[in-house]
This record gives C-alpha cells, sequence and structure tokens, in this order.
C-alpha cells in the first residue's frame, strides 16, 4: 500500500540552536516597529497562534494582513540568513538517513505538517540537504491553519491520501492531537521538551528517543496500524 509521511519540522528533523528565535524577532520587528520583548509559547503550535499572542503580550491587535505581512517577512529573513541557520543550527540525528532510505523505496511520500510558514520550512530543510526528500506540494504549513488538526486534514487532502495509510512523526503532543483527532498514527519523538513518557500519555502509537536507528525506524513506519 502506498504511504504517505508527515514529518513535524521544528526538533523532530532540525534543530536551529536558537537562531529560530532570532530570525522570528527580526521579522516581528520589522513588521511592527517594537522588538521583541517575549515571545509566545512555541512548542507545538502555529505561526499565526504565535504571533497572535505575541502580539498580545506587547499590547499589539492582530489581523490576517497583519499576519500575512509578517509571513512574507519571516521567510524572507530566513533567506537572507540561512547561510547562519546552517552553520548555527543542524539536523537532528538520523533524520538525513531516514529520509534518504524512505525516499529510496516505492510507495512511500514525504511531506510536512508543520507550523512554520512554507517559506522558511523551505529554508530550514535545504540549509540541511533534507528538501531534495520532501514533497512540498501536499505540504501543509502555517498559512493553512491555526491547529494542527487541520494542518493534517490539509495534508492528506493535498496528497489524496487516506488517513490510514499515513503515519505522522513528531515531537510534541499537539503533533500527537492532530494526528490522532484524523485518524493517523502517530510516531512520537522525544528529540524536543517533551519527553517519551509524555508523548505516549498523549497517545502516540510507538515513541522513539530519537531517529538514529534508521532500520528500527523503517520497520516502525512502514507497520500497519493495529486495528481497533
Amino acid at each position: 500500500m502506498p504511504l504517505l509521511v508527515l514529518w513535524d519540522i521544528d526538533h523532530t528533523l532540525v534543530d536551529t540552536r536558537g537562531v529560530g528565535r532570532e530570525l522570528w524577532a527580526e521579522a516581528f520587528e520589522e513588521v511592527t516597529g517594537r522588538p521583541m520583548r517575549e515571545q509566545a509559547t512555541v512548542d507545538g503550535s502555529t505561526e499565526p497562534v504565535i504571533l497572535r499572542e505575541t502580539l498580545r503580550l506587547h499590547g499589539l491587535p492582530d489581523s490576517r494582513a497583519l499576519f500575512e505581512r509578517f509571513a512574507q517577512a519571516l521567510g524572507a529573513v530566513h533567506v537572507r540568513r540561512a547561510a547562519e541557520l546552517r552553520e548555527r543550527g543542524r539536523a537532528l540525528p538520523g533524520a538525513s538517513s531516514l529520509l534518504t532510505a524512505l525516499a529510496a523505496r516505492d510507495g512511500v511520500t514525504q511531506t510536512v505538517m508543520t507550523g512554520n510558514v512554507r517559506a522558511a520550512a523551505e529554508v530550514k530543510l535545504a540549509a540541511f540537504g533534507l528538501d531534495q526528500y520532501i514533497d512540498l506540494s501536499t505540504g501543509a504549513f502555517g498559512e493553512d491553519a491555526d491547529a494542527r488538526p487541520e494542518l493534517v486534514r490539509t495534508a492528506l487532502r493535498r496528497a489524496r491520501t487516506p488517513a490510514e495509510n499515513a503515519v505522522l512523526i513528531g515531537d510534541t503532543p499537539y503533533d500527537v492531537e492532530g494526528g490522532l483527532s484524523c485518524g493517523v498514527r502517530v510516531i512520537g519523538v522525544a528529540t524536543g521538551r517533551t519527553g517519551a513518557e509524555d508523548l505516549r500519555a498523549a497517545g502516540a502509537a510507538e515513541v522513539v528517543e530519537d531517529l538514529a536507528d534508521t532500520e528500527s525506524m523503517l520497520k516502525l513506519l512502514t507497520r500497519k496500524a493495529t486495528p481497533r
């Protein structure tokens, strides 16, 4: 059966090691004229929600038009500082090997389900050579929805894939929630700020510490979901 692999990006495939926050702050100041004093919680959230809550922390109003300007600015600053992102950030252990191995298999399509705006997602993946394995045309991005469940539904619709033929890999309970709400099997990876036990408690079908064991990950990803 064909398999659609839905990847989260931050702390699942890549770690920007602080560069991402710097780029976000630069875009925020560009569109609001205010330096960013603090940022709303980002783990598992989407750019529209993070921006809305960060604006609230600064006493500023939110609007779709402002988000669209911010998305454009955020994408542009990622492009301008891509070399710095590549130098200071990293692909997480095993990410490149696993994406390569999946790409070599017939019937497997890899895409992303991410809270990042598309332009930033493209730069993050390209910075570490991961973009060549990902079909971005079927992905779902921060511009598409505020919540993870809708992002998962969007990716399934664009890929024309039923939920039972998809598997999602992410590092937060929000990723787990997004997948389960659509009937997609979820593998949690404890490379972010959420530990393995919390990912299991959220309902992940399987949880791994990282992506380093390519053969074990291939078996998990291609295993059929157990009927409920």
